[in-house]
């Protein structure tokens, strides 16, 4: 038993300083970017934000790939850190993006579908709101994968350091956490999740944050292909 105690300690002590090592490379991009005011790394637009269309339910835009990846180098020193050290989000000019998030009031019809994010994932529950339409946004992050968060899952489609997988608008300014779904997803290792490893303590301190924003908030509804 006292062996057991020990390895499992010594594995715990291991994911603990391997994660801060994460944590440490991350501020230091941030902090390599905002002395030289530019991207220090190269950035790729993964096939997975391309579902972000028009009639879809999600943030979309309008401008072109490379005015896209211009605003993300131009304010790339701002980025903030997502739910784990390398996933970072990067807030850009919001000018051409149409957010698909709208605030829930009574009464409001509601419809799901079970079905998969992208060919060949498991299907998840998706609710939508059928009330309201997209609207120009206000704010928007990019957020960003590193190479070797999406390695881990084998979803990396470049060699570059950071992928574009997903872009959140909203009409509202001010933080939009992670989907409260999305978040226990990733957590409890759903097929097309990252792993978030968090602690107990973290999990629950991000789903309250989650809970108090999404729990008058959807998507709205996706139009017919």
């Amino acid at each position: 038993m006292e062996r057991i105690l020990c390895e499992t300690c010594e594995h715990l002590t291991i994911r603990i300083e391997h994660f801060k090592n994460q944590l440490n490379k991350a501020n230091a991009i941030i902090e390599k970017a905002k002395s030289e005011g530019k991207v220090p790394y190269e950035v790729y637009i993964n096939s997975f934000v391309r579902r972000q269309t028009a009639e879809s339910s999600f943030t979309h835009w309008t401008i072109s790939d490379e005015e896209l990846l211009a605003r993300i180098e131009e304010n790339f020193h701002l980025a903030k850190q997502g739910y784990r050290p390398d996933v970072l989000l990067v807030p850009v000019n919001p000018s051409g993006f149409y957010a698909g998030v709208i605030t829930l009031q009574p009464g409001d019809k509601l419809v799901g579908e079970y079905s998969a994010r992208r060919e060949g994932e498991q299907p998840r529950i998706h609710v939508y709101s059928v009330n309201g339409s997209k609207k120009p946004a206000k704010a928007v992050d990019v957020v960003l994968y590193s190479h070797a968060a999406l390695v881990e899952g084998c979803e990396h489609e470049s060699n570059s350091d950071y992928e574009i997988v997903s872009i959140n608008g909203r009409d509202s300014i001010g933080d939009q956490p992670i989907e409260v779904m999305t978040l226990l997803a990733n957590h409890f290792g759903a097929d097309g999740g990252t792993a978030t490893n968090l602690t107990p303590e973290k999990l629950e301190s991000m789903l309250r944050e989650s809970f108090e924003y999404w729990k008058d908030k959807a998507l709205v509804n996706p139009q017919p292909r």
